[in-house]
């Protein structure tokens, strides 16, 4: 099998926002709204700032992708870049499609400049820490809060 990693463009929109409403049930058992995260993947598009989509595919075939952002860290003068709203579809897991995206985002970072990738995962998705372990990346003595806005 053949994997090739690109930048997503406009045209990817729709799969992406259907691999995330897929992700999100699967690791969260959460259901997005299509509306919402049709227009959240479109807004990525429409202001580079946001980051970037990567699409992965086997064979010619897309089969998963991941959004990078940025964090600015005055401590590092840099940037760290975050790897979010990853997915794999479910035939094409097990055949180092993560491992892949992930080689291309390192790469990318470090080409850039980047001080460091990160990403947060569910505290219950065991599967996926044993992954990110897997590639060298360390579980960070920091956690994770949020408050949300109205909107």
């Amino acid at each position: 099998m053949s994997l090739y990693i690109r930048r997503a463009g406009i045209d990817d929109a729709d799969a992406i926002a259907g691999w995330n409403i897929a992700m999100a049930w699967e690791t969260e058992s959460k259901a997005l709204d299509p509306a919402t995260i049709g227009r959240g993947v479109r807004a990525v598009f429409d202001e580079p700032r946001r980051g970037f989509y990567l699409i992965a595919e086997l064979d010619g075939v897309a089969v998963g992708c991941l959004l990078v952002t940025y964090e600015w860290s005055d401590w590092r003068c840099g940037d760290f870049w975050w790897v979010q709203s990853v997915y794999v579809a479910l035939e094409a897991r097990r055949a180092g499609v993560f491992r892949g995206l992930y080689a291309h985002v390192k790469a990318m970072a470090g080409g850039a400049g980047a001080v460091g990738v990160r990403l947060y995962v569910e505290t219950e998705n065991e599967r996926a820490q044993a992954t990110y372990a897997g590639l060298g990346m360390e579980r960070c003595h920091y956690y994770m809060y949020e408050a949300m806005l109205e909107a």
